[in-house]
């Protein structure tokens, strides 16, 4: 339903004045030049000798990371892969939840999201989906009801795709993927999943995927899997994913590091893979590798440059996993 068509040339990151929290200028305490990426969501402050990152929030919990050396080193020890895009061809299935939410909320079944909005409704949390889009379209309404509405979208279309009758062809595994898994297993390479998406919604989709590849148990296959955790609701405990998803390091540090055993020491020989623009930044800011992937809005969010390469195909990351960069 939506077009994903890349311009004919990525969107270049934005040179800025200062930091859009003011802290830091251009000019001032060694600062040498601040570039934002082309949705605005992650902001690098250049010292010359050091970098900084500023991850904005629209939840309003901002943060700063160091930015670190990059480089890979062979043998490469780790794949760290991206769940919706990546390993399953998926967003469209839920920029439409998005948008069906937005509807619901404005009591308008007739609304449709425009392509401008689709580099800030995929690669992030559900809740900063959600929140541009009230800013965006219905800026009355609360993130509590567009929750509510997502869920309520969310449960009733899974359930509808688990019982073998709800939209088709909606996970689609990405082309190659089996053969890249299974080239991975056969070189050793530990292999991790890492996803934004809260686990009621993730897990299907990869269960879905390996069923339609006749892989089996994901869970016997990956290393380690890394969601964002469960719905925050009345009566019901969550756990934190809101605040600290992509493009926040978190999730891809933790898969590395606690789910694959890869300390930070080793982190040269780790690689991740994703196709959106919040992706490529967690990657980049956890300190790996990072690889591209074609068919996502790394160029529309102006997060290109940001690659250490971009790929079309899983057979290209595999001959840099055997050759390098």
């Amino acid at each position: 339903m939506h077009a994903h068509a890349a311009p004919a040339k990525p969107v270049p990151m934005k040179s800025r004045k200062a930091t859009s929290d003011g802290r830091f200028a251009v000019g001032r305490n060694g600062v040498l030049s601040v570039r934002a990426t082309g949705d605005g969501k992650v902001e690098f402050i250049d010292f010359g000798r050091h970098q900084l990152a500023l991850v904005n929030s629209a939840l309003g919990y901002p943060a700063y990371y160091p930015v670190h050396p990059v480089k890979l080193e062979l043998p490469v020890k780790a794949v760290l892969m991206d769940l919706d895009g990546t390993s399953v061809r998926s967003e469209d299935f839920w920029i439409w939840i998005i948008e069906r939410s937005t509807a619901s909320l404005l009591r308008d079944s007739s609304f449709r999201l425009k392509p401008a909005d689709f580099p800030y409704v995929s690669g992030h949390s559900v809740s900063e989906h959600l929140e541009y889009c009230i800013h965006t379209y219905c800026p009355r309404a609360s993130l509590e009801d567009a929750r509510r509405w997502y869920f309520q979208h969310t449960r009733r279309e899974m359930k509808k795709i688990l019982a073998g009758h709800g939209r088709r062809g909606v996970f689609t595994p990405s082309p190659g993927l089996k053969q890249f898994l299974r080239a991975l297993k056969a070189r050793q390479i530990k292999i991790g999943m890492v996803t934004s998406g809260l686990y009621e919604k993730a897990w299907p989709e990869i269960v879905s995927a390996f069923r339609d590849l006749r892989m089996g148990n994901p869970k016997r296959f990956y290393d380690a899997a890394i969601t964002a955790g469960f719905q925050v609701g009345q009566g019901e405990v969550g756990t934190l994913g809101e605040l600290q998803p992509k493009p926040h390091p978190w999730l891809y540090a933790e898969t590395c590091t606690v789910g694959l055993g890869i300390p930070f020491g080793d982190r040269h020989h780790v690689l991740g893979i994703e196709d959106s623009g919040a992706g490529v930044c967690a990657i980049r800011l956890a300190c790996y590798t990072t690889i591209g992937f074609a068919g996502g809005n790394i160029d529309e969010s102006g997060t290109r440059e940001l690659c250490d390469a971009y790929c079309e195909t899983f057979d290209e990351i595999l001959q840099i996993i055997d050759r390098g960069l």
